[in-house]
């Protein structure tokens, strides 16, 4: 990120090109409404691009926590994982009070910190931590993370706001349709083993809690899913209905 003089043009007030050309980018991008994991991949990627930073994390709020939903630096066994309580930590009480937060230098000696073990950035000097609205409502948190002391000059939160504003409503969008998704697949399984069970009832005598029961077991022996094994059971009665056909 270049200084205050070089970002502005004898006080013009505009940003530098090639950041307008970063936002019109982002912002044409955006509209291709693409999974969750695909906008926040670029909400990295543009941060990272015009912020250098050592670390980035994407925390998304769902049903009033806070899910690191995305990071710049590989965190497989924690990303889709860690929840954050919206007050909890620096992240949280950006997301309770919906104002950035930047901090140049001993940021985990901030008394709003909270360390995560999994998370060896924790330990790095400077933080900036940035609330993504739409329509007024928080939906997720941007937060950068420094190494070494880095003061957040007031382009770099405003930059990073401009963002969140541009992103607030692809991200939500993007998340309801995710919950969406996971909901017709939940209820599609449901389904799958109801009619499971049904067959197991008929052929087995079995009461509709032994038959459930009896796939739960069959999918911790064979360590398969409960779905898995219904779809086998349906396999089979279609296999033997069809067998049985003249």
């Amino acid at each position: 990120m270049v200084n205050d003089d070089e970002n502005y043009g004898g006080g013009s007030g505009q940003l530098m090109s090639t950041e307008l050309g970063f936002l019109h980018e982002i912002g044409s991008r955006f509209a291709a409404a693409d999974p969750l994991p695909a906008v926040l991949s670029r909400v990295l990627h543009f941060v990272s691009s015009v912020i250098q930073c050592d670390s980035c994390f994407i925390y998304v709020l769902e049903n009033d926590e806070l899910v690191l939903r995305a990071s710049k630096n590989p965190h497989a066994d924690v990303v889709d994982r860690l929840k954050l309580r919206v007050g909890q930590g620096i992240t949280g009480w950006v997301a309770e009070h919906r104002q950035p937060v930047a901090v140049g230098c001993h940021a985990f000696e901030d008394p709003r910190f909270q360390v995560f073990n999994e998370l060896p950035e924790d330990h790095y000097e400077a933080f900036l931590s940035v609330p993504v609205l739409c329509r007024g409502r928080l939906v997720a948190v941007i937060n950068l993370q420094h190494r070494h002391p880095h003061e957040h000059s007031w382009n770099e939160i405003q930059l990073i706001a401009t963002v969140g504003f541009l992103v607030g409503a692809e991200i939500e969008l993007a998340r309801l349709e995710m919950e969406n998704s996971e909901l017709s697949e939940r209820l599609e399984t449901r389904k799958v083993l109801d009619r499971a069970k049904g067959i197991l009832q008929r052929d087995l005598g079995l009461s509709e809690e032994e038959a459930y029961l009896t796939i739960q077991r069959q999918s911790r022996q064979r360590r398969r899913s409960k779905r898995e094994i219904a779809e086998a059971i349906l396999l089979a009665d279609d296999l033997r209905r069809s067998a049985s056909e003249p």
